[in-house]
C-alpha cells in the first residue's frame, strides 16, 4: 500500500524520492507519546479506498497530522502570556498502520523536548489530511520531571481548513476557573467562545457550535396548510425548552418556521459532530431502522392495507403478529428494502418466505407467560405503579375529584363520580374514611386533555378526557372503582363537561363496556406518557442542559466532568425525533391520539413543569403518594408501600445524590467557592434565562449559591437523564408492544344502548373492542417504532459506568465513583430479591412480568431493564 502511495506522489511531483519528505531532524531530548484514534475510513468502509488514498497522498506530500504541546507553567510573552507552544511533532507510520475492520489504531508520536514547556497542560492538533478522524487519547510517557501525562479527547478532528481556530485538548486535569494555571486560562476561555459560535449561518457537520433555537422545525407549511405547526418556545401561549440550533433557512411560506431536511437526508440533521451516535450504535441499526420505519415500513404497510381491510378480527389475530408475523404481499418490497437498509438490520426486522416479506415482532413480555392476564382489573391498576407510565397516579384528597381549569372558560369540570357509585368497593369504608386513611387514588388526565378534546375529536380520533379512581386494598394492590369519561359540552366549552361514569363489571355487555372504559383510560395514559412523561419530561427538558454545559463549562471544570456522560447521544436522538417522529405527519402523529395537536398539547403542559419537582422525593410528595418522615430510610414514607417504581427509584435517587454530594464536596468545600465560580454561575444563568427561557421568571429556580443547591440540581439532572428516562422508555415494548394492553388511539365513542354499535358489542365484543382501539396499520407502525426505542445498543454505558476509566486524575472522586458503582450492584440484588418475594404483589403481577425497569445494568437488545447514563434513545 505504501509503495502505491509513493508511486502516485512521484507521478504528481516528478520526484523520485517523495519519501524524503518524511525525514525529520534528530535531537537528543525527546518525549514519546501514544495517540489512539479511529480513522473515518475504518468507520465508513464504503469510503475506504478514496479516503485512504487521498490521506496517503497528503501524508507523502508533507501534509500530515501535527501535534504541539502547550505549557501549563510558562507563558509566551509574544502571545499574550498564553502557554508556550512546543515544536510540531507528527504521527508516525500512518501509511503502514491500516485497519480493515472497525476499531482503534495507536500511533507513535515523538516530541522534541523543550525545558520551557515544563508540564504540558494541553496540546494543539492540526489535521492536514483530506478526511476527519476520531481522536480518543494522547498519552505522554516519562515527561521530564512529571512522568506520565494523559489527555482524554473523544472528539472528531476535521481537516484544518474547516476550522477558524486550531483544535486544542486539555490534559486530564480538573480545575475550577480560578485555579486554572495562568498559561492555560486564556485557552480555556477561547475554547468556550469557539463552542458558542456567533449565532449566524447554517451550521455544518464539522462545526462544533452549541446554540439554542425554538422548536420551529416540526411543521412544513410549504407542503400545505395541513403540515403547518405552531412554533413551540418563545411565547406565553406555546412555551417549550430550547433545542439545538441548526441555522437552516426559513420556509417560503412562513418566515418563522425553519425549513426541513429532505426525508432521505434525515440522518444528516445538524448536531455538533461529537454529539452524533458512535459507529457501534449506528451499526446496531438504530438510526437506519428509525429511518426505515418512516421511509420503508410505513409506505409498504399503507400499500398493503390499501388492498386488505385494516382491522384485527380477534385477539387471536393480534397474537399472530408475534407467533408468525405479517406477510407483505408485494414481491418487490424486499428488493426495495434491501437498497435502503443494511443487511444486518434487514435480518432483525424481516424474514423471508417464498420470496415474500414477513414483518417480525418479538413476543411482548406482557403476554409471554399469560395471554389474557393483561385484561384483569388487578393488572390494569398495577401498571399505574409498575408499568411504562408509573409517574402520574396520585392520592385522591378530595371528593368528588375537582378540576383546576378556569370555570369562566370551561364551566363546571368537577367530577360527576358519586359516593354511591364507589362505596360498595371500599371494603366496608366510607369515602371519607378511605380518603382519611390514604386509600383512594386517581389516574387523572381530565384537565390536561379537556382544553384540546374538541379539536382532537375533529381528527380521526374519537376519545374522552378520563378520570380513574382506585382503592388501595389491604394486600397492597389497586382496585379500580370507577372510570369517568368526559366530553366538552356540545353547545360550548363554558357550559362544562358532559360526563359518564362506568363501574366494574365482569359479564355480559356490561363487562364489555367496562373493558372499553379501561381502554379509553389507557388511550389517554398512552398519549400522555409518550408526549409528556417521556418526550417532554426527559428528552426535551434535558437538551438545554446539554447545550448550556458545553457553552459555559470548560472540559476542565469538575461539573462538566460530572455531567457530561449523562448527555451522550441526547441531541442526536432528539434531532432524529424532530425529523421523523414528532414532526407534522410523522410517526407519532400517525400513531398517538392527539394527532396533529400532539406537540402543541405537550407545550401547554410544559407550563406546569417545575424543575425542583423533578426530584423523585419532591414528585412523590407532590402527588400525595408519599409523606415526609425523617425516621424513614430516604426521609419519606410511601403511602403505597408496594410501589415498585417509587421503591426502586428512591434507592437509585439516594445513591445518585450520595455520589454527587461526595463528588461536589471534594471541589467545593464552602458555599463561597460555588458563588465565586464564574463558569458555574454563567452556566446556571444561561440555563435558566436561555435554555428554559420561557420559565426564566419563575421563583422556584434554585439559586446557585450553595453546595447544597449545586448537589440537588446536579442530582435532578442526572436523575432525569438516567433513571427517569429508563423508567418511562424501556418498558414500552414489554407492555405496549401488545397494543390491546396499551392502545394509543380510539376511533369511535362508547356505543350507546339501542344503536347498531351496541348490538355489535353484544354479538362480538372482541371485534368491537379491536375496531374501537388502534387500527391494524397504526398498530404495526406503532410497535415497529417502540420496538426500536426499547432496545439498548451494544455500546451503551450504564449508570455507575464510564466509557473511559481515566476520566479524572483525582483519586477521591474516583473512589467515590467506585463506591457508587458498588452501591448500584447492591440495589440490583435487592431488586431481584424483592421480585422473588410473593409478599409484593405489584412487582410481578398477574402477567408475571418482574419489575426490572430500574435495574441498573443490562446487555444489549430488548431486555426491559437497564439504566443508561443518558437519554440516548
Amino acid at each position: 500500500m505504501e509503495k502505491v502511495f509513493h508511486n502516485i506522489v512521484d507521478a504528481i511531483t516528478g520526484n523520485d524520492n517523495a519519501g524524503g519528505l518524511l525525514s525529520s531532524k534528530k535531537t537528543t531530548a525527546r518525549v514519546e507519546g501514544r495517540v489512539v484514534l479511529m480513522k473515518k475510513n475504518v468507520l465508513d468502509f464504503n469510503d475506504f479506498i478514496g479516503t485512504e488514498v487521498l490521506d496517503g497522498i497528503h501524508e507523502l506530500l508533507g501534509q500530515r497530522i501535527s501535534l504541539r504541546l502547550v505549557s501549563s507553567v510558562n507563558g509566551d510573552p509574544e502571545n499574550g502570556l498564553k502557554g508556550k507552544l512546543g515544536k510540531p511533532a507528527y504521527l508516525e507510520e500512518w501509511l503502514t498502520k491500516v485497519n480493515l475492520v472497525a476499531g482503534e489504531t495507536a500511533y507513535k508520536v515523538t516530541f522534541d523536548w523543550d525545558e520551557e514547556i515544563g508540564l504540558p497542560g494541553a496540546f494543539v492538533i492540526k489535521n492536514e489530511h483530506h478526511s476527519q478522524f476520531y481522536l480518543r487519547t494522547l498519552t505522554l510517557e516519562d515527561v521530564p520531571g512529571h512522568g506520565r501525562v494523559h489527555f482524554v479527547c473523544n472528539s472528531w478532528v476535521y481537516p484544518a481548513d474547516k476550522y477558524k481556530e486550531d483544535r486544542l485538548f486539555f490534559a486530564n486535569k480538573t480545575y475550577l476557573p480560578g485555579q486554572t494555571p495562568g498559561p492555560l486560562a486564556m485557552y480555556r476561555e477561547e475554547e468556550l467562545i469557539n463552542l458558542r459560535g456567533d449565532g449566524t449561518g447554517e451550521l455544518k457537520e464539522w462545526d462544533r457550535v452549541y446554540d439554542y433555537a425554538f422548536y420551529n422545525d416540526l411543521g412544513n407549511p410549504d407542503k400545505g396548510s395541513d403540515y403547518a405547526r405552531p412554533v413551540l418556545g418563545g411565547s406565553a401561549q406555546y412555551p417549550y425548552p430550547r433545542r439545538g440550533r441548526t441555522g437552516r433557512a426559513p420556509t417560503k411560506t412562513d418566515p418563522n418556521t425553519e425549513s426541513r431536511e429532505p426525508l432521505l437526508m434525515s440522518l444528516d440533521i445538524y448536531v455538533p459532530r461529537d454529539e452524533r451516535f458512535g459507529h457501534l450504535k449506528m451499526s446496531d441499526f438504530l438510526a437506519y431502522s428509525l429511518k426505515s420505519v418512516a421511509q420503508i415500513i410505513q409506505p409498504a404497510l399503507e400499500s398493503t392495507f390499501d388492498e386488505t381491510p385494516g382491522e384485527f378480527d380477534s385477539f387471536e389475530d393480534v397474537l399472530k403478529l408475534y407467533e408468525g408475523g405479517i406477510k407483505l404481499p408485494d414481491n418487490s418490497f424486499l428488493e426495495t428494502v434491501k437498497k435502503e437498509i443494511p443487511l444486518e438490520t434487514l435480518k432483525e426486522i424481516f424474514a423471508s418466505d417464498g420470496g415474500e416479506g414477513i414483518l417480525k415482532y418479538p413476543m411482548p413480555q406482557v403476554i409471554k407467560e399469560d395471554k389474557s392476564a393483561w385484561r384483569t382489573d388487578k393488572e390494569f391498576g398495577r401498571e399505574m405503579l409498575a408499568g411504562v407510565n408509573p409517574v402520574v397516579i396520585r392520592r385522591l384528597q378530595e371528593f368528588p375529584p375537582a378540576s383546576s381549569l378556569d370555570p369562566k372558560e370551561y364551566g363546571n369540570q368537577t367530577s360527576t363520580i358519586t359516593k354511591e357509585q364507589i362505596e360498595n368497593g371500599l371494603d366496608g369504608l366510607t369515602v371519607d374514611e378511605a380518603i382519611e386513611k390514604n386509600r383512594l387514588f386517581i389516574l387523572d388526565h381530565h384537565d390536561a386533555l379537556m382544553p384540546y378534546l374538541r379539536r382532537i375529536n375533529t381528527t380521526s380520533t374519537k376519545t374522552y378526557a378520563s378520570r380513574t379512581v382506585l382503592f388501595l386494598k389491604e394486600d397492597g394492590t389497586l382496585k379500580p372503582l370507577a372510570i369517568e369519561l368526559s366530553l366538552p359540552h356540545p353547545e360550548g366549552d363554558q357550559l362544562g363537561a358532559v360526563s359518564k361514569v362506568f363501574t366494574p363489571a365482569r359479564e355480559g355487555v356490561a363487562g364489555s363496556i367496562w373493558e372499553l372504559a379501561k381502554a379509553y383510560a389507557a388511550v389517554n395514559d398512552s398519549g400522555y406518557h409518550q408526549l409528556i412523561s417521556h418526550f417532554l419530561n426527559t428528552h426535551a427538558v434535558i437538551e438545554p442542559f446539554v447545550i448550556a454545559t458545553n457553552r459555559q463549562l470548560s472540559t476542565l471544570h469538575p461539573i462538566y466532568k460530572l455531567l457530561h456522560p449523562h448527555f451522550r447521544d441526547t441531541m442526536n436522538i432528539n434531532a432524529l425525533a424532530r425529523q421523523i417522529l414528532i414532526n407534522a405527519g410523522g410517526v407519532l402523529e400517525s400513531t398517538v391520539f392527539p394527532a396533529k395537536y400532539a406537540m402543541e398539547l405537550s407545550s401547554v403542559v410544559y407550563k406546569d413543569w417545575v424543575f425542583p419537582e423533578q426530584a423523585l422525593p419532591a414528585d412523590l410528595i407532590k402527588r400525595g403518594v408519599a409523606v415526609e418522615d425523617k425516621n424513614s430510610t430516604h426521609g419519606l414514607r410511601l403511602l403505597i408501600e408496594d410501589y415498585p417504581y417509587a421503591v426502586d427509584g428512591l434507592e437509585i435517587w439516594s445513591s445518585i445524590k450520595t455520589w454527587v454530594k461526595d463528588y461536589c464536596s471534594f471541589y467545593y468545600t464552602s458555599d463561597e467557592i460555588v458563588q465565586k465560580d464564574r463558569e458555574l454561575q454563567s452556566w446556571w444563568k444561561e440555563l435558566v434565562e436561555e435554555g428554559h427561557g420561557d420559565k426564566k421568571n419563575e421563583p422556584w429556580w434554585p439559586k446557585m449559591d450553595s453546595v447544597q443547591n449545586l448537589v440537588e440540581s446536579c442530582t435532578i439532572i442526572i436523575w432525569i437523564a438516567s433513571a427517569l428516562h429508563a423508567a418511562v422508555n424501556f418498558g414500552q415494548y414489554p407492555y405496549a408492544g401488545y397494543l390491546p394492553n396499551r392502545p394509543t388511539i380510539s376511533r369511535r365513542f362508547m356505543p350507546e344502548e339501542g344503536t347498531p354499535e351496541y348490538e355489535k358489542l353484544k354479538e362480538d365484543p372482541e371485534k368491537a373492542f379491536l375496531e374501537t382501539i388502534t387500527a391494524e396499520l397504526q398498530t404495526l407502525l406503532g410497535i415497529s417504532l417502540i420496538e426500536l426505542l426499547s432496545r439498548h445498543s451494544t455500546d451503551e454505558v450504564y449508570l455507575g459506568q464510564r466509557d473511559m476509566p481515566e476520566w479524572t486524575t483525582d483519586s477521591v472522586p474516583l473512589q467515590a465513583f467506585e463506591k457508587f458503582a458498588k452501591k448500584l450492584e447492591v440495589i440490583e440484588e435487592k431488586i431481584m430479591t424483592m421480585n422473588g418475594d410473593t409478599r409484593w404483589k405489584n412487582r410481578v403481577g398477574p402477567v408475571k412480568v418482574p419489575y426490572t425497569l430500574l435495574y441498573p445494568t443490562s446487555e444489549g437488545g430488548l431486555t426491559g431493564k437497564g439504566i443508561p447514563n443518558s437519554v440516548s434513545i
